[in-house]
């Protein structure tokens, strides 16, 4: 193993490559102290060619710049230079296979609210990541909602990916998991189903299949928008945007999480009540194949949404 653990060597750092222990900040930057900053989770997979691919690197970036709009960051680089440099930090760590992470943050060492500049700095590090919930991804994942709420939309901007929002996540995930659970679920602050803490939601009930609605606090997701075009086109699945209550979701037939970690994981018990049977549904593992496979560059029509390296 390498002296950075799981992480590749170098990380591209305001418009370099640096190796990873030099890439540094002061302990008193301002995003550090205000959790001012916008992210992207972005996966790399090793293709049936034997090639790397970056899936869905456009639209990651996409928002990624959406992101920094709504919180008024102003990146000094286009979304094509972003995307070259994602890349180029890739190929540099010779990983196979990566979770990438770009952040934008103000690096600026200065107390006060109020920053005196609003351009931003760009880092971009990868990460060896396997299945992110582990044995729950082929076993399901059992779920707790958290006493904690998703973030109301008028008191935040939840259609951004921003790192201060995880402070919410940190705190239903950490008391999930005392609690003896693999995730957590929150709901909006009108008490209907909202995401996981990194994760948005599906369920299956009677051959259709319902996402909460963005208005539900909930981000956006890749892997959400990349299920529900897969629904429809390949299972002939209708998906609806809907209110999902907690009664809706014991009573669903199956129940999935997704995300690009996540990826699709199963959900076979929420709050001491079983989902389906118990176990994985149908759907959910059909939905999981067929999502491996385009990862993995094996279905050709769905091609166009990797970038090869």
């Amino acid at each position: 193993m390498s002296s950075t653990g799981d992480f590749g060597e170098y990380v591209w750092f305001d418009g370099e490559l640096v190796p990873f222990h030099e890439a540094k900040i002061s302990v008193m930057t301002y995003s550090l102290h205000y959790g001012v900053g916008v992210f992207e989770g972005i996966r790399a997979y090793k293709t049936v060619d034997g090639r790397t691919a970056i899936f869905r690197l456009r639209d990651h970036v996409e928002r990624l710049f959406d992101s920094a709009k709504i919180y008024k960051l102003e990146i000094p680089y286009t979304p094509e230079e972003i995307e070259e440099a994602i890349i180029k930090t890739v190929r540099a760590s010779k990983f196979e296979e990566c979770y990438i992470r770009p952040l934008v943050f103000l690096n600026i060492p200065k107390l006060g609210v109020r920053p005196p500049q609003r351009k931003a700095s760009v880092a971009i590090g990868v990460l060896k990541m396997g299945r992110y919930m582990g044995e729950a991804y082929t076993k399901g994942a059992r779920v707790i909602t958290s006493g904690w709420r998703r973030i109301p939309p008028n008191s935040l901007p939840m259609n951004a990916k921003a790192t201060g929002h995880y402070i919410n996540s940190y705190l239903a995930s950490v008391d999930a998991a005392i609690r003896g659970y693999d995730e957590a679920l929150l709901l909006d602050i009108r008490g209907f189903v909202s995401e996981g803490p990194g994760q948005n939601i599906f369920i299956v009930k009677n051959g259709k299949a319902i996402t909460p609605p963005l208005y539900a606090s909930v981000l956006p997701g890749i892997t959400r928008d990349t299920v529900k075009i897969l629904l429809d086109r390949e299972f002939g699945i209708d998906v609806f945007e809907d209110d999902i209550s907690l009664g809706m979701l014991y009573s669903a037939d199956e129940a999935f999480f997704t995300g690009t970690a996540a990826e699709i994981t199963p959900i076979v018990e929420v709050d001491g009540v079983k989902i389906g049977d118990g176990s994985p549904g149908p759907v959910t593992k059909a939905l999981q194949q067929l999502y491996e496979d385009i990862v993995r560059g094996k279905v050709p029509r769905y091609r166009k949404w990797l970038t090869y390296i």
